[in-house]
């Protein structure tokens, strides 16, 4: 394991690279994939056709539009971006009683239709559990993992997971140790709220944020694509919202100390959302891992670093030859 505690000038060199996208998908091209078992998934591709296969998993509630770095900057580092709708979020199908581990199966499915033998994969905030399970499950596949802002698992020996967390956050986990049912009800009026006007969700979180995350919202061109990925999420249901929820509270399905290849995880070390705690025990759980932890930033700090994560990820990059015809 190698710990790296960065000071507090941020982690990035390209803050500006983040990506404005509209619902249509924007500079992405989006399509639709047979996951295996009658159930659609809505992909969004972007940057260089021909370069390195990235998967990104979004946050929660998210979509695929949500934080990527911009495609002009894909296409100069040569990284071919793939992002999805997972089960219940979006345009993609729900998968009711979904783990953590079966985002393995989809990602697996979406390379398979884009004749992608090897990728690697970035997943950001409630995207963070979920790359830690292609990680764990497609050994043979995967290049390299980062893991931005993520949980632990809730039954993580040793933790105490509520620590230092916001309270909304609390509030929502708890329901959903309670049982589905009260989980659902809450979250499914908030997102009719939601759709009706994101800004909700966007002030509902502001009461929560610290400085550090106040100053990254205060972008409009980042408080503009946040809304359109809210939007984008609950345009159907809160579905994907409530599974995700439960997924994070039940068993993930896979065991950590079982990953095999080269993982980065990167918190800030203000995050109220996913405490930075969660972080310092995954790094204590996984071999061949890098954990970076930055003292001055918190949880949407992570979006600026989206460029510089990209940039670890290209040390795994597969030979062109590796992509499936």
């Amino acid at each position: 394991m190698i710990w790296a505690t960065m000071g507090n000038a941020p982690w990035h060199s390209r803050a500006a690279h983040y990506r404005e996208r509209g619902a249509t998908g924007g500079h992405g091209v989006r399509r639709e994939v047979d996951a295996g078992d009658g159930r659609r998934l809505a992909v969004e591709v972007s940057g260089d056709p021909s370069g390195l296969p990235v998967f990104l998993l979004h946050g929660t509630p998210g979509s695929r539009l949500g934080p990527a770095p911009r495609p002009m900057l894909l296409y100069h580092q040569q990284v071919r971006m793939i992002t999805y709708d997972r089960p219940g979020y979006g345009r993609s199908d729900p998968l009711p009683g979904r783990l953590v581990s079966h985002v393995a199966a989809d990602v697996a499915a979406i390379a398979d239709a884009l004749g992608i033998a090897r990728f690697a994969v970035v997943g950001r905030s409630g995207g963070g559990p979920h790359a830690l399970a292609c990680a764990a499950m497609l050994p043979d596949r995967v290049t390299r993992v980062a893991v931005l802002v993520s949980l632990a698992p809730r039954d993580a020996d040793g933790l105490d997971w509520f620590a230092g967390m916001a309270a909304s956050n609390v509030s929502e986990y708890t329901q959903a140790l309670a049982g589905p049912d009260r989980l659902a009800a809450s979250l499914r009026k908030r997102s009719v709220a939601i759709r009706k006007d994101p800004v909700r969700l966007l002030t509902q979180l502001r009461r929560e944020l610290t400085e550090s995350d106040l100053r990254v919202v205060a972008d409009a061109g980042i408080r503009g694509m946040l809304l359109r990925n809210y939007r984008e999420a609950l345009r159907v249901s809160a579905d994907g919202w409530v599974d995700d929820a439960l997924s994070f509270c039940s068993p993930w399905g896979f065991s950590l100390t079982g990953i095999s290849v080269p993982v980065l995880l990167w918190h800030g070390e203000q995050d109220s959302f996913s405490p930075a705690s969660h972080t310092r025990w995954l790094a204590t759980r996984i071999p061949s891992v890098t954990a970076i932890l930055q003292p001055a930033a918190a949880h949407f700090t992570s979006l600026r670093v989206l460029p510089d994560i990209v940039t670890w990820l290209l040390a795994g990059r597969p030979l062109p030859s590796a992509d499936r015809s």
